[in-house]
């Protein structure tokens, strides 16, 4: 086997190579030094492995999902049921073989919450979130979301990538893969997990599949100095000794990359080098929000404890798309089965939507309110969900919590090409199930996609001898949604 012509540099041994090369993506100017072999921009193998055009005109340029994991409860927030006020404490009756997660089921519980009409629409919505509700004017409410599973990770894994299994490509990675970036110094999709804990089925829920490997999203740790981990050189490590094991590493994936041209991986590798030279400038000043003013903070609510984690997160995910991030991925929620830091709220449901309510309500607010006034709300598709809602009774005969519940909840969509100020699909008496226009997370997806510009049944990848899409074999796109 030839050698490989690797430049003259400094002694050290195999450990200290081999730490020096791991641990970092580069203190030099990589992408220069890729260039310089034929892997610049215009041709590196990664960039080829995208399906970027667009199928018609999109509304949207960019999109920012919240998701809130542990199943909000729709009851008590924004689907008002006064008929739950008059069935209180009484049985559930004419639907059918009723099925809760956990089997206890209990009596109709009304709201925990009171409802208010808001804005010109005049819109109900909960006490518990009344940021929110000054922005109802803007949103397209759709109250008769159905979700496949009553389980949290198949439900969420559904929401994020389509379907309830591990292993495929999520709707970022679907949209990088589709429409590539904007930015050559800040990658296509962004993930900004909860500061509090990662979400049930980690790092899969924001995966690429069987997508190259170029389309996963970037995860930002912004609980920490450096959110992108591996990122700056490390300070004992000199620059002619960087410059080397660098220089001996691109090679190596090179020629590997030559040898085995299938390899995704390899290609996103290569692509990382030259996305991370560009990153060491582009990322401390992309989280820098010392830079905005202390209104605009105020407005996320980092000026208040409470809220100043997920205000953080909510003000840099508008700071990324202003400089071409693609997607950004807000996770509002932690661990599941922990309810201290999520929306599973089985014991006590008003103890835990205040908690999770107050870190929602405000940021997000600020978030809507602060994309409008700069112009961006119009080319920015926004939209909020959960992996499904919760029962309109109680869990257990005398619970004060709510059981997991698919067959209804709530999201919602502003911004992006939908209508303002609009409602769709509407719920039964008591919130169980949808009393007319049930929407799909296929649906919605489709939706997604097609205001971005994208036909979901075009936009296919070959797998396993199958043309695999984000909606499977199923989904409609929404027009009743669109302005």
């Amino acid at each position: 086997m030839k050698a490989l012509d690797f430049p003259p540099f400094p002694r050290f041994s195999r450990r200290d190579w081999l730490a020096h090369a791991a641990s970092g993506l580069g203190g030099m100017a990589v992408a220069a030094l890729l260039a310089e072999d034929g892997f610049g921009e215009a041709q590196s193998p990664a960039t080829k492995q995208s399906a970027t055009g667009l199928h018609h005109r999109p509304r949207a340029k960019r999109c920012i999902h919240i998701f809130s994991p542990g199943g909000v409860s729709q009851v008590d927030t924004l689907d008002y049921k006064p008929e739950l006020e008059r069935l209180d404490n009484q049985p559930l009756v004419g639907k059918g073989k009723i099925e809760p997660f956990f089997g206890q089921i209990g009596k109709l519980r009304k709201s925990f919450y009171s409802f208010k009409q808001h804005g010109e629409t005049g819109t109900w919505v909960s006490s518990l979130l009344p940021n929110i509700a000054e922005c109802v004017d803007d949103l397209t409410i759709v109250r008769s979301l159905v979700a496949k599973s009553s389980s949290h990770t198949p439900a969420c894994f559904q929401m994020n990538t389509g379907f309830t299994l591990n292993g495929y490509p999520s709707l970022g990675a679907w949209l990088s893969y589709g429409l590539g970036t904007d930015s050559q110094s800040l990658p296509a999709f962004v993930v900004l997990p909860d500061p509090r804990g990662i979400v049930n089925g980690g790092a899969s829920n924001w995966g690429n599949g069987f997508l190259p490997a170029l389309h996963q999203g970037v995860a930002f740790d912004t609980a920490k100095p450096e959110p992108v981990a591996n990122l700056q050189t490390p300070k004992n490590v000199s620059p002619a000794a960087r410059a080397a094991a660098l220089k001996a590493l691109e090679q190596m994936n090179r020629r590997m990359a030559e040898q085995y041209p299938l390899d995704s991986a390899i290609a996103a590798r290569l692509r990382s080098y030259e996305l991370a030279a560009q990153m060491q400038v582009s990322i401390p000043e992309t989280v820098g929000l010392e830079q905005e003013t202390r209104e605009t903070q105020s407005l996320y609510g980092i000026d208040q404890p409470l809220t100043a984690g997920f205000g953080r997160n909510c003000l840099l995910a508008r700071r990324l798309i202003e400089r071409g991030v693609r997607f950004v991925q807000l996770y509002n929620g932690g661990a599941l089965g922990s309810p201290r830091i999520n929306w599973d709220a089985h014991e006590d449901l008003k103890q835990n939507h205040d908690t999770q309510g107050v870190l929602l309500d405000k940021p997000v607010a600020g978030l809507l309110k602060d994309l409008k006034r700069r112009g961006l709300l119009d080319d920015t598709l926004v939209f909020w969900t959960s992996e499904f809602g919760r029962t309109p009774f109680t869990q257990g005969e005398n619970g004060k919590g709510r059981d997991h519940h698919n067959l209804c909840f709530t999201g919602w969509l502003c911004g992006g090409g939908v209508k303002r100020g609009f409602s769709y699909g509407e719920s039964d008496e008591v919130g169980y199930r949808p009393a007319r226009d049930p929407v799909t997370v296929y649906d919605l997806h489709a939706t997604v996609l097609h205001l971005l510009g994208i036909d979901h049944t075009r936009l296919t990848w070959y797998h396993n001898g199958i043309d695999r899409r984000l909606t499977d074999v199923h989904g409609r796109v929404v027009f009743d949604w669109l302005a």
